[in-house]
């Protein structure tokens, strides 16, 4: 297959700018995987708090070092629509891990906001710091050092971003990422303009303007239009992170518990027990940021990614 030319130079430069700190980059996940993430180099102490809380079979397979362990990091809460979905994505993991042999943990959470709760509200100030305390509330969920891969669960604005870069700490893990998928369409878009522009006439009251924007943001899933959540999502799928096809499936859907499925036989087939060992520091490489780049360029996606791209390449010692 070729490439576009242009496209063939940025990534050259972008690679050879990113050499020194790339390499040293993936000399940290080398000596990671040297190390192991097997339960077998914990301690007795540090493994009986690590499944205190599992079942006596669970308890039994994680005593050895050839059972899979999945960790899970989700950005769950039921206040926001995009998250909602993943209450019962936990358990769906678990079974389906246990269909192949594996365990499946809970690592951790990480906090989720929505811009569209807090814009022109003092919560707004917080919301791109809120990145990076995503990325360190992933990395300790995953410091334990319990896990052979890992799924994460996360949809929105900067939380996908906060989750790349935290389980690239984690580099020597496999990683898929699990969309929850956006809300069916609701009231369409001419339509929401037309009554706010009756409200700011005085021709419609609050009560009126309401109406259409929960007709608009009507249930579980990301918001009905192309900003910075489904821009996620389609970085995600274009940048090998996602299962092909399982961005814009609609949450509560067959197909959508079925690619969670999925989602975690694959990340379990990838890891260092087996003979696919796909790490996620070796997943995003530079093609994969380019080609993030070009997805979010052709699909006219949003502009918050001018930061979170340059971020999350930084993360994996590469210089966009």
């Amino acid at each position: 297959m070729t490439v576009r030319q242009a496209i063939q130079d940025v990534t050259d430069r972008i690679a050879a700018r990113s050499r020194d700190t790339r390499r040293d980059y993936l000399n940290r996940l080398d000596i990671a995987k040297e190390q192991g993430v097997y339960r077998a180099a914990l301690s007795c102490g540090n493994l009986a708090h690590g499944f205190a809380a599992c079942s006596p079979s669970e308890k039994a397979a994680l005593a050895g070092n050839k059972t899979l362990n999945l960790g899970i990091v989700t950005s769950y809460n039921d206040m926001l629509s995009a998250h909602q979905p993943y209450q019962f994505y936990p358990d769906i993991i678990k079974e389906a891990a246990r269909e192949i042999g594996a365990t499946a943990q809970v690592a951790g959470g990480v906090p989720a906001m929505c811009d569209g709760v807090t814009q022109g509200q003092p919560g707004m100030d917080l919301s791109l710091f809120s990145r990076d305390v995503i990325a360190m509330s992933t990395a300790i969920a995953l410091s334990h050092n319990m896990f052979d891969a890992a799924v994460y669960l996360g949809i929105c604005d900067k939380i996908v971003p906060g989750l790349v870069i935290g389980a690239l700490a984690f580099g020597h893990l496999p990683a898929v990422f699990v969309p929850a998928g956006p809300m069916p369409s609701g009231l369409p878009n001419d339509e929401k303009s037309r009554v706010r522009q009756l409200y700011m006439e005085g021709k419609v009251g609050r009560a009126e303007l309401l109406e259409a924007e929960s007709k608009s943001y009507h249930s579980a899933g990301t918001c009905t239009f192309y900003g910075t959540a489904n821009s996620n999502q389609m970085l995600m799928e274009i940048m090998g992170l996602h299962l092909p096809g399982a961005s814009f499936v609609n949450p509560g859907t067959p197909l959508r518990d079925a690619l969670t499925r999925e989602a975690t036989k694959r990340a379990l087939s990838l890891t260092s027990l087996g003979n696919n060992y796909t790490p996620i520091g070796h997943v995003l490489d530079e093609k994969a940021i380019v080609n993030g780049l070009v997805g979010l360029h052709a699909t006219g996606g949003s502009t918050n990614h001018t930061m979170h791209i340059i971020a999350m390449a930084a993360a994996a010692g590469i210089q966009v």
